[in-house]
């Protein structure tokens, strides 16, 4: 009989590792090193069925009923959490908090895998504090998403044969209040699916009247400080979404495009007297204040002085000068100055004094500045202007050019430069504050090397813009006087009321007001998230004594500056305080290639049919063992591991059921709870095979909770799945079988039992945080549970252990594996020798 007979024969199995069962006798304290093969029979233990008390109202699943864990249970498993009341803070005046605040998702969102990562990572924090006995909050909530939500109900409105204008604000206001009702939840109720704990009771929405107050109070002190302004500025336009976006909102992309070469021509000079510069964009020079050459560039020396004739423009004259900001190498060396249209152009001319010259619409068709060309499309003109300076003799040629592009994050569209009336907070000083955060400790992000770019960031930070030409959002707290300049007079106040009180006061009875119709920038909005939640400071709300400042920032590293840094500015600015104490930030979800996800490369992954195929657990395990700040890639293989982890733990635990007392015998229980581990003493009476797995397990606890509170989460999966399954299933249950099936004796089947539900009891526990689902659903099978698993208590660290009994079985284990080989040579034990390499192999001679 093959030994792989006689294993399956016995029922030796569980696992792979282990293809054989050891007699009692070789883990007693003696360590009468021998084998057993021959048949014996089961004496103590028989197999048992018996369901749980909680099972018995259909939301909780025995294993020893279901062959594998159901994931289809999951969602009646979250429902009963939430029921029960377990995501809502228990209040502990003695304890410090732990909250944090989610990262709220667009309203118009759809779950992707970015979702899932941060639910996962956030969750497993929560989790984890709670179990440690902390008053934990996670506050959810979504975003309004002015452009995203905007776009959707316009686009939803073009189906109808609707315009947004014809509508009026008010009535589409209305119709997108209409809509968020709707669909506006989808992606609440996708989060929930990924288990995620939060506090539900008090999840908000960016517009919901509490933060919309703090929003409008916030605009107001910074407008009080001197720190909001307004001014015609260079922004980056958007002309499809006809509003200014910010910088973090522009995207850049490498294109092919064309150089364009063409003739200034000078004035006053002969017909060979002229300069030829070179453009990516021709149709801006209709906007071109001045012609400018390099100080040192004694090609165009001579010129400097004079005045150049801006082609097609029926004779207008700039000026030649000279400047080191000119790039001698590119092109011609020549740069038309057009301040209106291009960033480096526009802080060129502030610092020479030149004009700044528009010649662009809203929508992105050429003005009046432009002649001929007024009306077209920017990039039509450029097609025209070419052709006609072509027809001229004025186009000296052209060639292909690799253009960076810049593209809304919304619309794709291609940016324009725009000058443009907006406002914009003055950002140095709140940056000041937010710099000395971290260098003073009050903040840490993690991991280190982002907190170099934080600082970068904010060292060489410009003034924000926040308002956008958007009817969705947060209304500027502005109104104008009629018949008064805009930028000189104008009212800020907190509603409509106030401002024409004191614009009365100020400037009669008879005086009208009227509204700035901008929105501002939904990152403003969301800047004041974490406090605005919880209630305005001033207020000295309850939640806002309790939870504020909150412990941790969790999000995406792309993220880091649209919101990250500027909640800090806020925070400290409104509160005195930083409005978090850590910053955790991690990486992208790419493909298993590497390749960022995308429907237009066609590798995206969904998450709910990620659910579906290998349920929650697998999903959340597999992305949680990610390096914080590195991106994952994303495969069917470790969805289909950790998939099978899920069923070894279902397989555990059926196992360990089965050879538990029954329910009903209260003897038996009475003992196995008797039994304590948390004294030296004890550890060391017990046999081998049962001291070495609670001290390997007492190590497991103290190594897990360290990772756990340094956010070391992938340290902390790996170190559960090696111990389950190759220390507790691949070894320990294999161990506890010799006991329980062979040794005849009703107190060495005690200890097997009692060490296999200690020790099973503290792997859900320790694991629970990345996988809720199969381990609460386990743990409720458990006999003489007195609560929920998410409510259970953490381990007890520093618990005794035995590194000489550890180290003494991880050398049996080693004997272990030349006693296979032997076996499964048929050859004889005693007369074999062992050697630690390989024979050296002699050439023969010839």
């Amino acid at each position: 009989m093959s030994l792989h007979q006689i294993a399956v024969s016995h029922s030796f199995l569980l696992s792979s590792r282990s293809a054989y069962t050891l007699n009692p006798l070789l883990f007693s304290k003696r360590n009468r090193f021998r084998i057993s093969l021959s048949h014996s029979r089961f004496t103590s233990i028989k197999h048992r069925s018996f369901a749980v008390a909680v099972s018995d109202n259909g939301i909780f699943t025995s294993p020893e009923l279901a062959k594998s864990f159901d994931f289809t249970s999951e969602e009646r498993i979250y429902n009963w959490w939430l029921s029960q009341g377990y995501f809502r803070p228990k209040f502990d005046w003695e304890s410090d908090p732990f909250v944090i605040s989610m990262p709220p998702p667009n309203v118009t969102g759809s779950l992707h895998m970015g979702h899932a990562m941060f639910v996962t990572l956030e969750d497993i924090m929560v989790r984890y504090h709670r179990m440690r006995g902390r008053p934990t909050l996670w506050l959810p909530g979504t975003d309004h998403a002015g452009i995203a939500t905007q776009l959707v109900v316009e686009r939803m409105l073009a189906s109808e044969g609707i315009k947004r204008v014809e509508l009026g604000r008010d009535e589409f206001e209305k119709r997108v209040w209409e809509w968020k009702e709707k669909y506006g939840g989808t992606i609440t109720n996708q989060i929930k699916r990924l288990g995620a704990s939060c506090d539900w009771t008090r999840e908000c929405f960016t517009l919901d009247e509490q933060l919309s107050r703090a929003v409008i109070e916030a605009f107001i002190r910074l407008h009080e400080k001197g720190l909001i302004y307004q001014g015609s500025y260079m922004v980056n336009w958007s002309p499809k979404l006809q509003t200014a976006v910010s910088d973090l909102e522009v995207e850049y992309s490498e294109e092919p495009g064309t150089l364009y070469y063409i003739k200034y021509r000078v004035a006053g000079g002969s017909r060979s007297d002229f300069l030829t510069i070179a453009t990516t964009r021709p149709e801006t020079l209709f906007g071109d204040v001045a012609i400018a050459v390099h100080p040192q560039d004694e090609r165009y020396s001579k010129y400097v002085g004079k005045m150049a004739i801006v082609p097609m423009t029926y004779g207008r004259h700039v000026p030649i000068i000279s400047d080191k900001y000119v790039d001698k190498d590119f092109g011609t060396g020549v740069l038309k100055i057009s301040p209106g249209h291009d960033h480096n152009d526009y802080v060129l001319a502030r610092k020479l004094g030149l004009p700044i010259l528009n010649v662009m619409n809203k929508d992105g068709t050429l003005n009046e500045v432009a002649g001929l060309y007024c009306g077209l499309d920017r990039f039509e003109a450029r097609k025209k202007l070419w052709s006609d300076l072509e027809e001229t003799d004025l186009a000296v040629k052209k060639e292909p050019h690799s253009l960076r592009v810049p593209r809304s994050q919304r619309g794709g569209e291609v940016i324009e430069p725009l000058v443009s009336k907006q406002w914009f907070v003055t950002m140095q000083p709140l940056a000041e504050k937010a710099l000395l955060a971290v260098e003073k400790g009050e903040l840490t992000i993690i991991p280190e090397r982002y907190g170099k770019i934080y600082n970068h960031w904010l060292t060489n930070i410009k003034d924000w813009c926040i308002s956008r030409q958007l009817w969705w959002g947060h209304r500027i707290p502005v109104w104008y006087i009629v018949g008064k300049d805009c930028e000189e007079e104008y009212i800020v106040a907190r509603s409509a009321e106030e401002a024409l009180r004191k614009a009365r006061d100020k400037y009669g009875k008879d005086v009208e007001v009227y509204q700035d119709p901008d929105v501002l920038d939904t990152w403003f909005s969301s800047a004041l998230w974490p406090f605005s939640t919880l209630g305005w400071p001033d207020e000295l709300a309850e939640d806002f004594k309790r939870f504020y400042p909150t412990t941790m920032l969790e999000t995406g590293h792309d993220i880091l500056f649209f919101w990250v840094a500027r909640m800090v500015m806020m925070g400290i600015e409104f509160t005195g305080t930083v409005p978090f104490s850590y910053v955790y930030l991690h990486g992208l979800i790419r493909d298993s290639q590497g390749h960022k996800m995308s429907k237009t490369l066609g590798n995206v992954i969904d998450p709910l049919d990620t659910i579906k195929e290998y349920g929650t657990d697998a999903l959340r395990f597999t992305l949680a063992l990610g390096t914080a700040g590195q991106d994952l890639n994303l495969s069917t293989e470790r969805l289909t591991a950790n998939k099978a982890f899920t069923n070894k733990l279902w397989n555990a635990g059926k196992f360990v059921l089965q050879v538990l007392p029954n329910r009903d015998n209260v003897s038996g229980w009475q003992n196995i709870e008797a039994c304590k581990f948390n004294t030296e003493g004890y550890l060391l009476r017990l046999p081998l095979p049962e001291c070495w797995v609670v001290s390997k397990l007492h190590m497991l606890i103290d190594a897990v909770t360290e990772s756990y509170n340094k956010f070391f989460f992938g340290d902390v999966g790996r170190e559960i799945y090696d111990f389950f399954w190759g220390d507790f299933a691949d070894w320990y249950i294999e161990a506890s079988k010799a006991r329980l099936y062979h040794s005849g004796d009703d107190s060495v089947v005690l200890v097997a039992q009692t060490v296999l539900l200690y020790v099973f009891e503290n792997i859900l526990k320790l694991i629970h945080p990345f996988m809720p689902f199969v381990t609460e659903e386990l743990w409720q099978a458990l006999p003489n549970r007195r609560e929920a698993l998410i409510i259970s208590s953490w381990p007890q660290t520093s618990l005794p252990r035995s590194t000489d009994l550890v180290k003494r079985f991880e050398n049996l284990q080693a004997l272990e594996e030349k006693e296979v080989l032997a076996l499964l040579s048929k050859l004889d034990l005693d007369n074999i020798h062992f050697a630690d390499s390989p024979p050296v192999h002699r050439e023969s001679s010839q």
